[in-house]
């Protein structure tokens, strides 16, 4: 049997996205065992992980809906370019949002 047969090409995508999740999301679980710097409480992985789901869930629905194109390119760097700002005023609120808590 082939791996294509058993696992179709939607279910393999979201395993590898919650795989790179689980991974991104150990980084600061394992900073944390080894320096004071990291200091993320459960509230902070929660966040994360839903940041990252949904952001997963998104790219899902974009690749699957928009079949190829630059729309769907354009979709993609936004989605990602969202995710990273997000990410970033929620780490150092670097626009100063009380979204960061500034």
């Amino acid at each position: 049997m082939k791996n294509q047969e058993t696992l179709s090409s939607g279910k393999l995508r979201m395993i590898i996205f919650l795989s790179v999740m689980a991974c991104i999301l150990a980084i600061p679980l394992v900073a944390m065992q080894f320096t004071n710097e990291v200091n993320w409480t459960l509230s902070d992985f929660v966040t994360a992980g839903i940041l990252l789901l949904s952001t997963c869930l998104t790219i899902e629905l974009v690749i699957r809906n928009l079949k190829t194109g630059k729309l769907r390119t354009i979709t993609l760097v936004v989605i990602l370019l969202a995710l990273f700002l997000i990410w970033a005023e929620l780490a150092v609120g670097i626009f100063g949002t009380p979204f960061a808590g500034s």
